[in-house]
């Protein structure tokens, strides 16, 4: 769920394509996240999905007629007015020029036409209209005029083949726009960040490895935040969860593999956040060929260390340049962090308790104590990763500024 939409006012129009059916999803995903949602539909998609559906699912009447009753013709400015965030979803080509070429002749188009709300847009149609000179023209106009657009993904198409033009599902059109909305004005905007996500996994045959029970959620979290701030983010992974727009992302497996792209991608960074879970030992060797278990009853293997990613960055930063570290312990949490803090020349340690079963590794939530150089010990309480996320990030904000 998104909270950014927590007590925003949201149009959604919908108009005539065979996605309108997702429509549904998208406001009831709204209403969900605590927005206040209310639906226009033109004639059109209203032969796909019935008013009554989204009316239901709005908890409001639906804008279907400019001169329905005599307060009609002024009820598309008030909306206009009431509404933060218009999405045009989904977007056929017809709405799409009339839109980008000032066309307010129904009740939809009236009510975008005046309205001063952020708008988003996501086309769905074949992928030969998609690609018409006219839609693509018309397209960039909307852009150049502000819009958001969220571009159809690859997927089957009612024409019964794969191509792009597919209306994304609505948790990526929420999440995707969330972004982009936040980050045009971003605290971050201009400064990039390199963060680091999952556990490591250290071959000991072309089968088994040895790793840990890092899901990656927190560094995801940090990505995602980072990228509704306006930052320039890589994401050096080695898991793949969600796509998340506006990051781009590195996959690795092993820590020596994550050490040659942080260490390359830190040269040019403001900020480095080591949020993985880096594996301190790798297998001396690796075995060519699957171990047996027979006459290997007591199997031994011999352990090397591995590049302490974060202390070579913390090294290596000069001035200018933010390291966050993260001390995932069992034990002795604090006094543990505060020696990593010193030791490892880091600017902030995020410590965390990972025995705990209610956080940590593989939960949606933490709880974590942010350790710094010139403050005191900052604890923060369970929440959800992502608000953990903001608290690392505004920390890291004040520092820049």
């Amino acid at each position: 769920m998104n909270d950014f939409y927590r007590n925003k006012n949201i149009l959604v129009i919908v108009t005539g394509s065979i996605s309108a059916y997702k429509s549904a999803t998208l406001v009831r995903e709204f209403v969900k996240s605590g927005a206040h949602v209310r639906v226009g539909m033109t004639a059109a998609a209203q032969k796909f999905i019935t008013v009554q559906t989204l009316a239901v699912l709005s908890k409001h009447d639906v804008l279907t007629d400019l001169f329905r009753d005599e307060k009609a013709a002024v009820t598309h400015i008030e909306w206009a007015k009431w509404a933060d965030m218009i999405f045009v979803v989904p977007a056929t080509a017809n709405i799409i020029g009339k839109i980008a070429n000032g066309i307010a002749d129904d009740a939809v188009t009236a009510t975008v036409m005046a309205s001063p709300a952020a708008k988003v847009i996501a086309p769905a149609m074949n992928d030969v209209m998609f690609n018409n000179d006219a839609v693509v023209r018309n397209l960039n106009l909307l852009k150049s005029d502000g819009w958001f657009i969220i571009d159809p993904a690859i997927g089957f198409l009612a024409e019964g083949y794969e191509s792009q033009g597919r209306l994304p599902e609505p948790v990526t059109i929420i999440n995707q726009a969330a972004i982009r909305i936040q980050a045009r004005g971003g605290e971050l905007k201009g400064k990039k960040l390199v963060i680091t996500a999952g556990g490591t996994r250290e071959a000991l045959d072309p089968v088994r490895y040895l790793t840990n029970r890092s899901s990656g959620k927190m560094g995801y979290a940090l990505a995602q935040v980072a990228a509704e701030l306006g930052a320039t983010v890589v994401l050096i992974t080695t898991t793949k969860r969600e796509e998340l727009y506006g990051v781009r992302e590195i996959v690795v497996t092993s820590t020596r593999d994550m050490h040659t792209a942080v260490v390359q991608e830190f040269s040019d960074a403001d900020v480095f956040i080591s949020s993985a879970a880096v594996s301190d030992y790798r297998p001396a060797s690796q075995a060519e060929n699957k171990i047996k278990k027979v006459g290997h009853e007591n199997l031994t293997i011999e352990l090397i260390q591995n590049p302490d990613i974060l202390s070579d960055i913390g090294h290596m930063k000069k001035a200018g340049q933010i390291v966050v570290g993260f001390a995932a312990e069992t034990q002795n949490v604090l006094a543990s962090a505060q020696k990593k803090l010193s030791k490892k020349n880091a600017d902030f340690l995020i410590a965390n308790d990972v025995s705990n079963v209610d956080s940590g590794f593989d939960s949606d939530n933490n709880k974590v104590t942010i350790l710094s150089r010139d403050k005191d010990p900052e604890k923060i309480e369970l929440l959800p990763k992502i608000d953990i996320a903001r608290a690392i990030l505004d920390r890291v904000v004040k520092t820049l500024a």
